[in-house]
């Protein structure tokens, strides 16, 4: 079973980026010892892995066992339910890694295919399998958002250059992190990111789906003729803050403070509130330092350039982010490199 559902995830996880908020699911159906049909979910609102796994088959599924990695949805959403089309297939026995964890499905499609005289086997590879979608599983679990906390630095740990470059990272780092943009609802920075930079924090290249652009920005300082107030029609921001003060064209929540700061929890169960499952906080280190300090973090991310940067150097990263960046690198969790430049991420804890 174990070899199935460990090939099953190998698909799955081709969906990563472009079927969030949706997990990633993989899908392997067998027929007297052969894979006869392999599927996975490819894109938000299209086929889930179970559908795509039956319009694959090389023969008929009658009688056959399917191995998927999440419990079959029962329910019609952007598609219809994929209990439906496994019944009508004849499906002999399925084996699913894990339960859905949703209020919409949470078990009832298990119920559904037992109903149907279909042998149900639960748990095989479980644990990987919820490690793969970790935003899915804490968002239904908390109604809170997965929070990735990302950030670029020197060899010689500067976040910023004073040179003409702009980017400390190569551009296949840089192409990396859209990635990372592109798999999250909202992307979060502070008003001094906001400021200095003056960034757009799209995805690129523009493949329609775009996060939501947060900004903290506690006195509501965010100049109107900034690219990230003058593109909100077309990708919507919204900015949390301490005052009653509004900014035209872009969606203003205010939340109190936490010791001189904005309440970052606050801010979190907003987002949550607005279905945001994961979040990638960006921005400057301050932020950074704060979401780490109070340990909001979930997942962090850190791409590290083989060039020591010295006087050309500014803002260094600050103690708890050295820390943090020691505990990654001892752990090896997920190691990669792009040309000079090395990424280290890894679950906080």
């Amino acid at each position: 079973m174990q070899k199935y559902m460990k090939l099953s995830l190998e698909l799955a996880k081709k969906g990563l980026g472009d079927v969030e908020p949706n997990p990633a699911v993989g899908c392997v159906i067998v027929k007297n010892n052969k894979i006869i049909g392999k599927g996975y979910h490819k894109q938000f609102g299209k086929a889930h892995a179970e559908i795509n796994a039956l319009k694959n088959c090389t023969k008929s599924p009658a009688g056959a066992t399917m191995y998927v990695t999440l419990e079959p949805c029962c329910h019609k959403g952007k598609t219809g339910p994929c209990t439906d089309a496994i019944i009508k297939a004849d499906i002999k026995k399925l084996v699913a890694a894990t339960k859905d964890p949703t209020k919409k499905v949470g078990g009832k499609g298990f119920a559904k295919l037992r109903k149907a005289g279909i042998k149900v086997v639960t748990g095989v590879c479980g644990q990987e399998a919820q490690s793969l979608n970790p935003a899915f599983f804490k968002f239904a679990r908390t109604k809170r958002p997965w929070v990735v906390v990302k950030w670029a630095q020197s060899r010689d740990g500067f976040l910023g250059r004073m040179d003409k470059k702009k980017w400390i990272s190569g551009s296949k780092s840089r192409k990396d992190s859209h990635k990372l943009r592109k798999s999250s609802q909202a992307v979060l920075v502070g008003i001094n990111t906001v400021r200095q930079d003056n960034p757009l924090l799209t995805v690129r290249p523009d493949r329609g789906h775009q996060p939501l652009r947060v900004v903290l920005d506690s006195q509501l300082q965010t100049p109107a003729d900034s690219k990230l107030v003058k593109t909100a029609k077309k990708v919507p921001v919204c900015i949390f803050t301490a005052t009653n003060k509004k900014l035209k064209g872009v969606k203003t929540v205010k939340v109190g403070k936490s010791k001189g700061k904005l309440n970052l929890k606050a801010v979190l169960l907003e987002l949550g509130r607005k279905n945001v499952q994961q979040v990638l906080v960006e921005g400057g280190e301050k932020v950074i330092t704060s979401f780490l300090k109070q340990k909001l973090a979930d997942e962090i991310v850190v791409y590290t350039s083989a060039e020591k940067l010295g006087k050309n150097g500014i803002v260094k990263t600050s103690a708890i982010m050295k820390k943090a960046y020691n505990q990654l690198r001892k752990k090896h969790i997920d190691k990669k490199k792009f040309d000079k430049d090395v990424r280290l991420r890894g679950i906080v804890g």
